[in-house]
């Protein structure tokens, strides 16, 4: 099977998994065991942009994922996912050891995609993707993983 069509049928899965659901954590946490079990990456999961707990900023704080254990918090600009927050825009990291201020949640990582969700042209979260292989990402996967996470920048609260 191609990775076109496994995506593509992921995208019938998340919608039968989403589409009478509002509760946007839950459907945070189907979308990533979907991805997670259908694509094989070696961690699949959201960060949610939150107020930092002195009140003081936002910071982006884990949310729903399957994986390793991961980082909690990460803040505005820092590592792959904090890049992607401040320039709101995917980034593909093929090789994360080459990405300045990269964070090693895992060493076994070696590769990433970074998905910003976003809202009224703000994000709201992110999809986080590593691959324990080298140049996992590509074209394709920001297609169908930005089209899997649109509807949860469409409505609701991150």
């Amino acid at each position: 099977m191609t990775k076109e069509q496994k995506y593509e049928e992921l995208l019938l899965e998340v919608a039968g998994l989403t589409a009478d659901e509002t509760d946007e954590i839950a459907n945070m946490a189907n979308i990533a065991a979907a991805i997670h079990t259908k694509m094989g990456f070696h961690w699949t999961g959201f960060y949610r942009v939150l107020p930092t707990p002195d009140g003081s900023g936002e910071e982006l704080v884990l949310g729903p994922f399957q994986g390793p254990v991961a980082c909690t918090r990460i803040r505005f600009g820092r590592g792959v996912c904090g890049t992607a927050w401040k320039e709101r825009r995917t980034l593909i990291v093929p090789d994360v050891e080459q990405f300045p201020g990269h964070i090693a949640c895992s060493a076994l990582s070696r590769s990433e995609i970074v998905i910003p969700i976003l809202r009224k042209g703000a994000v709201v979260a992110e999809l986080d993707i590593d691959s324990a292989e080298l140049d996992t990402f590509d074209a394709v996967d920001e297609h169908y993983l930005t089209v899997l996470v649109t509807s949860l920048g469409s409505t609701g609260k991150s």
